[in-house]
């Protein structure tokens, strides 16, 4: 049977190809995808034709795009990081034959791996496996959002989670998937309030269903209400941290605003038209803030040695654990299966369709 494989083959089409599987390499294992969810930001840039590697060259060495031939051009074959697989075929002891785990392989019904070169994460027995969607790669992308809170405040003497949000008044600017799991990882962690802004109602709904404290931005100044309730002393009130999960110039604009002098914004946005909103000669200059990027290519500096991806991973299994029942509840807003991924990526492309969370099934 012939595996299928979803591919933009240019701004706005979509499709699936069919092709013949390909055979067991040595060592190796194969898997027949469960599950695969839908990273609306970074996978929509490629529909869109918003995603910098499609129009200019990534150097790596100089970390610098340049002008040059596409890093990812079109057609785009490696769409999608979230997948959870059932191994049907193994060739190596480390990962038999009916293992369950959570890789980052892209929107494909079935794919070889080696596992030395790529990630199978086992899910546990008492985790529903549509949430291993977020264990490989998207769970560790929020819970690097709090360790570089940590960082912020300890350096390489940070030790866990905890230490950037515990007892700390936290706000998370935008409600979207990574938001919203930003939000319970502080709210878990020990943060002594969490407040998360966004501007769509239904996004502010779901976060009031997780037991979250939304806020509309729209709804008079945000800073103001924010700065109001959070005193800390003279001329010093606001959040003590703000996740900043939304890419847009205004949110993060926003999210500076909400700071207490000195505080700092962990980034975790994608800016795919820039930020040409962010006014950085107003409270960025006069309260003497900070931004830390938090993209998952890296921890903090330092850290590294203790905190790998498999670590980043198995705090998201345990967050899972303590808030599964109401994250499948609702963030995971449709289910749709493989046959439906065109249409329905290009009804989000166009937004002609509003999902928060999309998990594509068999």
């Amino acid at each position: 049977m012939a595996d299928r494989v979803l591919v933009v083959s240019g701004p706005g089409r979509v499709e699936l190809v069919e092709q013949d599987p390909p055979p067991l390499p040595a060592g190796g294992f194969r898997v027949h995808t469960l599950y695969s969810g839908v990273s609306a930001g970074t996978e929509l840039s490629y529909v869109k034709g918003t995603n910098p590697y499609l129009t200019a060259t990534w150097n790596t060495d100089l970390g610098l795009f340049q002008p040059g031939a596409a890093s990812t051009p079109y057609p785009v074959r490696s769409l999608g990081y979230m997948q959870v697989a059932r191994v049907v075929e193994s060739d190596t002891p480390a990962v038999p034959v009916g293992a369950v785990g959570a890789m980052t392989y892209g929107h494909r019904t079935a794919a070889v791996a080696d596992p030395v070169a790529q990630r199978f994460v086992p899910l546990p027995a008492d985790l529903d496996p549509l949430l291993g969607v977020y264990v490989a790669h998207l769970g560790p992308i929020c819970a690097n959002g709090l360790l570089h809170a940590a960082a912020d405040l300890y350096g390489t003497g940070a030790r866990d989670l905890a230490d950037g949000v515990r007892g700390r008044r936290v706000a998370v600017v935008g409600a979207g998937v990574v938001g919203l799991l930003t939000a319970l990882f502080a709210r878990r962690h020990g943060a002594a309030s969490v407040v998360v802004l966004d501007p769509t109602p239904q996004r502010r709904a779901v976060a009031g269903a997780l037991g979250l404290d939304p806020v509309d931005p729209g709804d008079g100044d945000p800073a103001v209400l924010i700065k109001t309730r959070w005193p800390h002393g003279a001329g010093d009130r606001g959040a003590d941290v703000v996740f900043q999960c939304r890419g847009q110039g205004w949110a993060l604009h926003l999210a500076l605003r909400l700071l207490r002098p000195q505080g700092t914004v962990v980034d975790l946005a994608f800016y795919q038209s820039g930020a040409d909103a962010v006014r950085l000669g107003e409270e960025f200059h006069h309260n003497g803030l900070a931004v830390r990027c938090a993209q998952i290519g890296r921890v903090p500096r330092g850290l590294a040695p203790t905190w790998d991806r498999e670590r980043l991973s198995a705090e998201t299994i345990d967050l899972l654990r303590a808030d599964g029942a109401a994250i499948r509840t609702h963030l995971v807003s449709a289910v749709v299966p493989f046959a439906q991924a065109p249409a329905l990526f290009a009804e989000l492309a166009a937004s002609r369709r509003q999902e928060l969370q999309v998990v594509l099934t068999g």
